[in-house]
Order: C-alpha cells, then structure tokens, then sequence
C-alpha cells in the first residue's frame, strides 16, 4: 500500500513518506523502520503494514490527509484488515471510517478482481520496499551491512530458544490455558507462558513494550493479543528484533533513548544474569555508552545507533577461518559422527580393543590384584581340603579359610595407595609412571576396600552359618579329630565361639569396618542425604575423617584375631602379622613424618583474604627446602578448627614464588569453621586491594599478626596436573574451585617461558622454537610446553575476584601468546539471547575502551554460559595435527564422562591424540 501526496512543486515528482513495507512469512529479507509494527505471522496468510511516523508533519501547503492500512495478502487474495488515520488515531474521522467499510466490502469482490488487486499490490510493495531502502540509506543513520557482520548479528537478540514459532505457540497456548484466568493472562506470568520462568522481571519488560506498542493499558492479555506478542518475539529477522529490544528501552516511546533508561535496561541485564558488580556500576556504564553512541552530545541515542553496535564485525574469538580451515572442520565434522558397526561380533571386538587401549594400565594392575587374591584363596581351599576339619566342617571351613587369606592381603595392601609420599617419591623419581596408573591410586584403594568386603563376607557367613552350626551338631565320634583345636568338650551353643577371643574380635572389627565403610560412602562424606537434624553429625567430612581412624582399632583387633586361631596353633602358621608388618610400619612412617615434617618447619600466614564465593586464600612463608611442581598439592592443618585434621588443597603459587599459596572454598564442617576463624582477624579491603575481608602480615614488626591462628601445612604431594610438562601441548579445564591447580601451572609456564628467553639469549622476537632448543641443548631447564590452552567455568562473577590478580598477570607476560585463557560464567545467558545482549554490547565497549572486561574484571574477555567442548576438542584437533594433547580437569564428577569421552574420540577418529588426566584427592 503506498500513502501518496500531491505535486509539492519540485519539477512535479510523486514524493513518497514511505517507512515500513514488509512481507511476512517470506523467506526473503528485508527491511523493518525504526516505526515497524508488530507482524503476524498466523497459517498462510501475509500481511503487509506501512506505518507513517508519528511525528511526520505534512509539509508546507500539503492538505492532503494520509492513513495507515492494514492489508492481508494472501496466495490468491487480499483483503482490508484496518484502516486508521496515520497519527496518533486518538480521534475518529468520518471519511477515514467510510473509506474503510468501502475497501472492506470491495475486498468481497470476485477472485479474478481479487486476483489483479493482490497482483497490483504485490508490484506497489516490492516498489515500496525498494524506496524505503533508497531512503534509509540516505539518511544519516543508516549502517552498511558486510555480510559477515549480519550473519553475526542475526545470531543475537534472540527472546526465544525456539528458531520456529510456530512450532513453539502449541506449547505457549497450553500454557496459556493452564495459567490464564477468565481468559486473560496476567503480566506477573507472562514470563512463565512463554518459557522466561526463571527472568520474571525481564519478561515483564519484553511485555510492556509489546503492550505498549499495542496500546494495550491493560496489565493482562487474551489468547489473540499474546499470540501477536509470541509471533514479534519469534521473528527471526534482525530488524524485528532490534525494534522489540529498542522498544523495551524506549520507556516513554518517543522513539529515543536516554542516559536514565540505559541504566534501567543495564541494571535489568544485569539482573537476570546475576552480575552485581555490573547491576552497581549500571550509571558508569551508562554513561560510557552514551559517550559512545552520543559523540554530538544530545542526549539520546536512536535505533540505528543500537544497530551500529550490534553490526559490529565478529570479534577475534569468533573470527571465522580460512577457506581449507572450514574445510577441515568439516571433514572433521563427517569423520567425527557416530557410526554403527553392523556386524556385532566386529562391533563387540572394537568396543574391546578400544577398552584394552584406553585402560590397559589399570587392566593389568587389576588382573594381577585378581590373580594374587584368587591365588590366595585356592592355595587356602585346598589346604584346608586336605584336613581332618574338613569332614566334619565341610566346605565351610575351607571358603573361610580362603576368605581370610584375600582378607589379609587385602587388609595389608589397601594402605599403600594412601602412602602419599612414597607415591610422590615414585611418581618423581622413577619410571614407574610409565606402567602403573599412580593417578587412580584413590580408585584403586576404593576396589581394594571392595575385595575386603567380599572376603569379610565369605569368611563371617562360612563360619557363623555353615560350619560352626556343623560343629554343634556333630556326633561324638565325629568330633572326635576336633578336641585338640576346641577342647575335649563340644561347644553347645553359639556364646561359645561368640565369648572367645577370636569371636568377640571378629565381631567387633566388622561392626568398625561397616560404620567406616557406611560413612566413607559418597552419600554421607558429600552430605548428600537429607537426615533429620541430630543425625546431621553422621554426614559430611568430619564424619568420613574420624571414623575412617577406626581402622587404628581394626588393625590392632586384627593381629590380635590372628594370634588366637581356632585351627592353627604354631606361631609360623599365624601369618596376619606377616601380611601387615611392612605396610603398616610404611603408612605409620608416613604419618610420623607428616607430624614432624610439619612441626619442624614452621610457617608464617603472610596474607590472609576472604573472596566472594566463600573462597579463603591463606599466603604462607615458604618453608627451608620446600620444593614442589606446579600441579602438586598439601595437607593443612589449624589447631583452632582441630588439632587433628589435615586436608588437602592444590598449591596456587608457583614454585618460584617466594610464599606458598592455597584457596580454600567453604564446603563442610571444617572449611566453613576455618573461615569463621580467620573472618575474626580480618578487617574490610581498602586501597584497592582484593578481597571482601583480607590481613596482611605487618612487615614493620619482627612478629606475625598476632591474632592470625596457627597453621601447619605437610607436602607437597603428587598430583595427575604436575605431569603437564610432558606435554607440547595441554587443556587444562577447571570448574569453580577446580581451577587452583591450574592457576599455578599457568603462572609456572609464563616464568618457564620466561627463563627460556633469558638462558637462550635471544630477543623477545626470537623464534619461542629455537630458544626451547638452546636451553635443552645447555641443559639448563626441561620444559617441553609450548601452547596452553585454559578453560574456566563458573557460576557467579564473584569467582573471577580470586584469581584476578594471575589472570591479569599472565595476559600480560604471555608475550608469544602461547597461553589462551578462556573464562565462562554460567550464570549468563549464552551469547544471542536479548537478556545478555546489553551484557554483550557493553562487554565490547569496555574491553575496547578500558582493555577490560566487564564480567571478570580481568584482560581476559569472558563467554557466556557453558563451553561447547565438542568444538573446543575440534579446534585444538585442527590446531595441532599429530600431536598429544595432555587434557587435566579438576571439578565435579558430573562432566568427567564427557572430557573423557571426547579424548577417547578423537583419539581415535584423528591424528591429534588426547591423554585425559583428572584430578583425584
């Protein structure tokens, strides 16, 4: 539809006020005004609307009267929808309403009138749109859309996951018919209706643009008019989802924007992301982007100054490749998807070779634990076959018999994996790590305990339901080979065996071993449980710690247990004592020297600062001849939560670092008392300095702080990530509190690097390459890393304050760019959706601006929601091409399978090899 004036007196030339002219539901783009309306979108028919500015005054002399219509094109039809005068439509005109019922009836006409009308428009819209785009190119304001950077942008603004509509009004209409009151849907759950359940304040602002643009007063909708808001929202072109957004900004719908609803639509971003640090400087970034958008200082800004910035070319991260790139990611791609092998026999063969490969390390560790046990048990069984016992017993004895053997193996060797120093000691200064998996050394101590309890089992329920009832119930004459290891007279009953040394040491040393095992659960030492509330103390770590130091008593009941044998009476043939001897000195050395190690060298708390996140990082001196790996960890001790507990925590400096450095975040008993002890001794951060809380040694005095608490640390330790350096290449993935390990290695290969440069003596701009091969060549340093890439998940932007200060840090001393850091907070939408959309623009402008990003409040730019890791394995894979990756992860055990998964497949599928690496405490 065109609006058309008369002859203004230049050379006689039809002139035009042409802002809007679309065809919805056509595949073709086009071009939405700053004015364009809402568009439907309902079966198959199109509407075309061509919408005049409010403030469009006719000019001098033009007494022409223009009016808005509303037509509804369809394949073979087109008819009148409104017809309203062009202004604000407040007052009723006669000739407008005449003209309307006169299109309306005329719409009626036969299809051949039809027909032609429908073709004459279609040419007069095409014309119209055509116009409009002239136009708007000539004004000021108009951007110049590169192709690269609208397919960029058609990414964002995105009010909805669904791509389809459509598709998605079936499940908002159901939702509507649950949630809607007498037919009408309130604002307060709007949000709810249309999937925005957990962004309540954002949705109802996206519902009071939509409303606004609408006219509607109303705080509630009907079925129609949401299903219009739904058919805007689920526009996938640019335009419509720029207009919406702009119009969720433009409060008082004048078509501008001011400094003050900047902050109102930050501070809502800001909200529903979660980012306070951005919700309390909404003015300074307010301010910043009027700057920005507002050079000539009106005091607004304008839809095509929003549109400048989100046109903005594809930053870095996201730059796209080159042409053979692109082509390998997608045979990549093609190589990479799932295939099913049809003949089962081959696919059961693959699915074992592959398990052999990945595993073979634990494989032959377990087979040949399986083979000691199940050899201990047959050389018992048939010992005990060749008995005289053996006929009045009967099998019995002899399952027994063999269980006690496995057990007392098993009781023996389940305290070498927690020898921690031994471990450390052969993970350092042998090649053992080669054959034998010391990574999994907890897991292996968890299958140990398993076998414990298979052999408790056979031996208690052989003896207490098999052959003791055999033994009560056998005649004289039968219990005649029995006297000299039970006396000349038969047990009766049951409190005969129960009353003797070896039963009431049997007993007692299950029900320890049930509790220490109950409690050692992941069920009880997370916390997992909802118990009432006196049985809290029976969860958690304090539980897991204290009970487990039951088996002190187990062990000596054990020995005892062994002594005081029914059925071997000569001391070389009671070997419990034998199986236990060597073990149990080894982890009593052990813990002898953490007690003294730790006494001996003394430390002193040089910083102590509590982080957002419940996170406290405690800064100690460095003890004499405490020497570590990046990757390592320690024990910690503070007699003022317990004289007793040690835990463990990944060391965070470096080692060459002058102080040694852990964070601690608060998860239990222990970690949340240690923060309440040090919270008393610290005082609110001033000058600048990190931390919510924080104390610092007073160097001006010969003593510490004299209100800090005592602490003991005991280590270092070995730990999977210290094996980084054997690698030209890592992934080192950290999830919260599961980046501290990280943190230190990335700091160890900036200061590697560093020393590189230095021994090679060659300039900064000296190939990275060459100087490696010089320091080896000298001898100086081994150090094989060359590329590190790091990847940091967590929830809450107060996160990124605990390791803010390394973050900056390594940007800054990471000349050759050999480390790329990747920091995502989940707590934002993922990057497209409208509510981070300003989060995303202001990222942008500040990082540009200041060189720092908004989220982190480092150099390092930050992502938004969860990593794609398929496509982070992918890059690296392209990246480096007959190579091994070393991949280390430190977090929850709930994404372990999927980085494991990933290594394994591409391992296999490519030439690029992953070694996964997880860290286990």
């Amino acid at each position: 539809m065109q609006r058309m004036g008369t002859d203004d007196g230049r050379g006689g030339e039809q002139q035009m006020d042409i802002v809007e002219a679309e065809s919805v539901g056509s595949d073709r783009g086009s071009y939405s005004g700053p004015f364009s309306g809402p568009l439907n979108k309902r079966g198959g028919r199109k509407s075309a609307r061509f919408n005049v500015p409010a403030d469009a005054a006719p000019v001098a002399g033009d007494d022409e009267v223009y009016v808005e219509i509303t037509l509804d094109v369809r394949d073979d039809s087109v008819a009148v929808h409104s017809v309203k005068p062009a202004g604000n439509g407040e007052c009723e005109d006669p000739e407008v309403t005449l003209l309307q019922r006169t299109l309306e009836k005329r719409s009626s006409f036969g299809s051949s009138v039809i027909r032609t009308a429908s073709s004459r428009i279609r040419q007069v819209s095409q014309e119209l749109k055509r116009l409009a785009s002239l136009t708007m190119r000539q004004g000021p304001g108009r951007v110049e859309r590169s192709r690269s950077a609208a397919a960029h942008a058609l990414l964002g603004l995105k009010f909805i996951s669904k791509t389809d509509g459509s598709a998605g009004w079936a499940a908002v209409e159901k939702r509507f018919d649950d949630l809607a009151v007498d037919g009408c849907l309130s604002r307060a759950l709007f949000g709810q209706c249309i999937g925005m359940k957990e962004s309540k304040e954002f949705a109802g602002e996206l519902f009071d643009a939509l409303a606004r643009r609408r006219n509607i007063t109303a705080n509630s909708i009907t079925k129609s008019e949401l299903r219009e808001f739904w058919d805007q929202i689920s526009d996938q072109s640019f335009d419509s989802r720029l207009q919406t957004f702009f119009d969720m900004v433009d409060k008082n719908a004048d078509g501008r924007i001011n400094e003050e609803e900047v902050k109102e639509i930050i501070s809502l971003s800001a909200s529903a992301n979660k980012l306070s640090k951005i919700q309390e400087q909404a003015e300074e970034y307010a301010r910043m982007i009027m700057e920005e958008l507002d050079p000539n200082n009106l005091g607004y800004i304008e839809i095509y100054n929003l549109e400048t910035l989100l046109l903005q070319a594809p930053s870095q991260s996201v730059r796209p490749g080159t042409a053979n790139s692109r082509n390998l990611s997608q045979m990549l791609s093609q190589k990479l998807k799932p295939t099913i092998e049809p003949n089962p026999i081959k696919r059961y063969y693959q699915k074992f070779r592959y398990f052999v490969e990945d595993n073979w390390m634990r494989v032959w560790v377990l087979l040949l634990w399986l083979g000691i046990c199940a050899g201990l048990f047959t050389w018992k069984f048939i010992q005990y076959r060749n008995r005289a016992v053996y006929h009045v017993m009967g099998y019995c004895v002899c399952v027994a018999k063999g269980g006690a053997e496995t057990l007392k193996f098993n009781m023996a060797l389940i305290l070498l994996p927690v020898c921690r120093n031994t471990i450390t000691w052969l993970r350092n200064k042998t090649k053992l790590g080669v054959i034998v998996p010391f990574d999994d050394n907890l897991n292996f101590h968890k299958v140990i305990a398993a076998g414990i309890v298979v052999g408790v089992g056979l031996h208690a329920i052989s003896h207490l339901t098999c052959d003791f009832p055999r033994l009560l119930h056998a005649s004289d004459e039968e219990y005649i080979p029995m006297k000299p290891f039970f006396g000349d007279t038969r047990p009766n009953n049951y409190w005969w065996f129960v009353k003797g040394t070896e039963g009431w040491t049997g007993i007692v040393m299950v029900v320890l071993m049930a509790i220490a095992f109950t409690l050692a659960m992941p069920w009880f030492r997370r916390g997992r449980l909802n118990l009432p509330k006196p049985l809290k103390r029976l969860t958690g770590f304090n539980a897991f710690w204290y009970s487990h130091h039951l088996f002190v008593i187990v062990y000596i009941l054990l020995i005892i247990h062994g002594i005081f044998l029914y059925l071997s009476h000569k001391w070389y043939k009671k070997t419990t004592w034998m199986y236990l001897a060597v073990p149990v000195l080894l982890y009593a050395s052990e813990r002898l020297i953490r007690a003294l190690r730790s006494s001996v060298r003394p430390v002193k708390i040089l910083k102590v600062a509590l982080y957002p996140g419940n996170v406290l990082a405690l800064h100690v001196s460095k003890p004499q001849g405490f020497k570590y790996r990046s990757g390592q960890y320690m024990f910690v001790n503070c007699a003022a939560v317990s004289p007793f507990e040690w835990h463990p925590f990944s060391i965070t400096s470096a080692p060459q670092d002058d102080y040694v450095s852990v964070h601690i975040r608060t998860a239990g008993d222990w970690t949340r008392r240690l923060k309440e002890v040090f919270s008393e001794v610290c005082q609110p951060s001033t000058d600048g300095k990190s931390g919510l809380l924080r104390a610092d040694y007073d160097h001006g005095s010969n003593s510490p702080y004299p209100s800090f608490p005592k602490v003991l640390i005991d280590g270092p330790y070995g730990a999977p990530a210290q094996d980084y350096k054997k690698y030209d290449v890592v992934l080192l993935v950290g999830l919260g509190i599961g980046a501290t390990p990280f943190i230190s290695i990335l700091k160890d290969i900036v200061n590697n690097m560093k020393l590189l440069e230095d021994d090679s003596g060659v300039d900064g701009n000296a190939d990275l390459e060459r100087a490696g091969e010089s320091t080896t060549r000298k001898g100086n340093r081994s150090f094989k890393t060359r590329r590190a890439y790091f990847y940091w998940v967590t929830r809450e932007q107060g996160s990124f304050e605990w390791f803010k200060g390394v973050m900056n840090e390594v940007a800054e001393a990471d000349t050759k760019d050999a480390i790329e850091l990747h920091n995502y907070c989940t707590s934002v939408y993922e990057e497209g959706d409208a509510r981070s959309a300003l989060i995303a623009m202001l990222q942008s402008l500040n990082h540009a601006k200041h060189g720092v990003d908004v989220v982190s409040g480092t150099r390092v730019k930050s992502h938004f929601a969860r990593p794609n890791w398929r496509n982070v394995y992918k890059r690296i894979a392209l990246n480096h091409r007959d190579q091994r990756i070393g991949v280390f992860y430190c977090g929850a055990a709930g994404l372990t399978k999927e980085l494991r998964q990933l290594a394994l497949d591409f391992s296999r599928k490519t030439n690029t090899k992953f070694d996964f690496h997880k860290e286990n405490f």
